[in-house]
């Protein structure tokens, strides 16, 4: 029979870890020092740290309640609430998460012979590039006819057209 470990033993831990890692690639995301799997881990980490916090909150549930009851815990709560619900709409400002979707929908969508003229390069090269990766293609196709009739993921192919070699 296997002891259980207590909640304490890796709650806090797993808080603390993931608070580090959300802090600091938050940090190099907002300077745009984002190279690599920054983002991806950020968001993806995000979910440890809500297991972690959720478990800690748990595991003290007594002084998190008596924090609650307090006056600064009561307006500190009302505060990030607040700036959570303030902070789903965009105030009349464009932001670079609203543009990206429909950006690279267009890009997804466009034929190859378009990519090619925003790439500054021409329709034939870009054609001859997706060949060298095994994928047989027509300036009139795009991104998204590609990715399905060769089971390519999209970006994989975004990443042939805009990055380098």
């Amino acid at each position: 029979m296997t002891k259980a470990i207590p909640l304490r033993t890796w709650a806090t831990p797993l808080t603390i870890g993931s608070f580090i890692l959300m802090s600091v690639s938050g940090v190099l995301m907002f300077f745009h020092w984002d190279t690599g799997l920054t983002a991806g881990a950020h968001q993806w980490c995000a979910w440890l740290f809500l297991l972690g916090a959720g478990s800690h909150v748990t595991a003290n549930f007594r002084p998190f309640r008596n924090h609650l009851n307090s006056r600064w815990g009561r307006i500190s709560i009302a505060a990030f609430a607040t700036l959570l619900a303030a902070s789903v709409f965009s105030w009349g400002l464009v932001t670079g998460s609203q543009l990206e979707r429909p950006i690279v929908q267009a890009l997804v969508d466009a034929p190859l012979s378009s990519l090619a003229s925003v790439t500054h390069a021409e329709p034939d090269a870009l054609v001859q590039k997706f060949k060298t990766h095994g994928i047989a293609a027509t300036p009139e196709q795009s991104i998204r006819q590609l990715s399905n009739a060769h089971g390519v993921g999209a970006d994989r192919l975004l990443a042939l057209v805009f990055l380098p070699e």
